[in-house]
């Protein structure tokens, strides 16, 4: 597989703009769904994988105008948002009424199992490839991540657009002439015994599951931020004395832990080697990323990964810093060996 093959450009995403059972419903009939590594949660089978590699996570991405709505639902895995552009508000609570924060560009949030939640872009970009949109990178945890449980509401919305939702995860779509299986039926709507065992998280109570872009712990003492110009800060796991990383505000387990890097102009991370799945996604600037031999620039919004047990090397050729969000497999990533 070519390094191109392992990139997935911003501008290149194939999206689904009819994944999920609430895609008709008024305020989220605009969302498009994207599938970048694995075979995520879509309810369509139409929905475009770009690169099925399995992880142990997956990446995702989101993309909505102002004012377009995620419906209320609860994941059986841990799943964390990188808010890359516009603004967004999220939104806790089976009638959506729990909590509510905003996040701006940079930010992060992970959200437990155990809680449901909804997302609503608030404000697009004023200009560029996104303007009038706004655009999450997720990650869900695991290879098959379960299907989406959601709200009693989202089921009879969808009832009053022609769609219904299968026990197996697939929807039928009534207005095209569709019926449903032999052989298969309706999933059943979310019981009062399935909400009960979700958490009720407040407004107040968001704020422990979020870090604010300004808020990073950005270190130069971790493997790879002992060089000039780059820093180095845990947003999602525990502490790694293996690669004297601190422990995140956001440190429980997930299955996969998240770095940020920051490269100032003319930095460069030396070349060195990984044990596990590493993806790349370039928040702001341009990196270039040596492998094996080989370079490719990757720019805002392309997401890369790297084999396992290549060497790599990362350095910003660029005249502004480079922010990237380094996604690895496990709780406790071996550290780098360098070359």
């Amino acid at each position: 597989m070519t390094l191109e093959n392992r990139a997935v450009r911003y501008q290149d995403l194939i999206p689904c703009t009819n994944a999920f059972i609430d895609t008709r419903s008024p305020g989220s009939d605009k969302k498009e769904n994207f599938t970048v590594i694995g075979p995520g949660v879509a309810e369509n089978p139409d929905q475009h994988v770009h690169i099925s590699i399995p992880h142990g996570f997956n990446i995702g991405g989101a993309r909505q105008p102002a004012n377009c709505l995620n419906s209320q639902h609860s994941h059986l895995t841990e799943e964390v948002f990188v808010v890359h552009s516009g603004e967004w508000d999220f939104i806790s609570g089976v009638n959506a009424d729990d909590g509510r924060i905003n996040l701006k560009p940079g930010d992060i949030i992970s959200i437990p199992t155990d809680v449901f939640r909804g997302f609503e872009c608030t404000k697009g970009e004023e200009q560029g490839i996104d303007q009038g949109k706004g655009y999450l990178h997720a990650v869900l945890g695991g290879d098959d991540p379960g299907r989406v449980l959601w709200a009693p509401s989202v089921f009879e919305m969808a009832k009053d657009y022609g769609l219904v939702l299968l026990e197996d995860g697939s929807l039928v779509d009534t207005t095209q002439g569709e019926t449903i299986p032999d052989g298969k039926s309706p999933m059943p709507v979310t019981s009062a015994e399935q909400i009960a065992q979700h958490r009720v998280v407040t407004s107040a109570e968001l704020q422990d599951i979020i870090i604010r872009s300004e808020d990073f712990v950005w270190q130069t003492d971790t493997s790879l931020s002992n060089v000039s110009g780059v820093q180095e800060a845990s947003l999602v796991g525990g502490e790694s004395k293996a690669e004297n990383v601190k422990a995140s505000k956001l440190g429980w387990a997930h299955g996969f832990v998240v770095r940020a890097l920051q490269l100032a102009p003319g930095a460069k991370v030396d070349a060195h080697i990984r044990h596990e799945e590493e993806v790349l996604f370039i928040h702001q600037g341009q990196l270039n990323v040596s492998v094996d031999g080989e370079t490719i620039q990757l720019s805002q919004g392309d997401n890369f990964t790297t084999p396992i047990g290549s060497v790599r090397g990362f350095e910003n050729g660029g005249s502004e810093p480079v922010v990237c969000y380094v996604t690895r497999r496990g709780d406790e990533p071996k550290a780098p060996d360098f070359i």
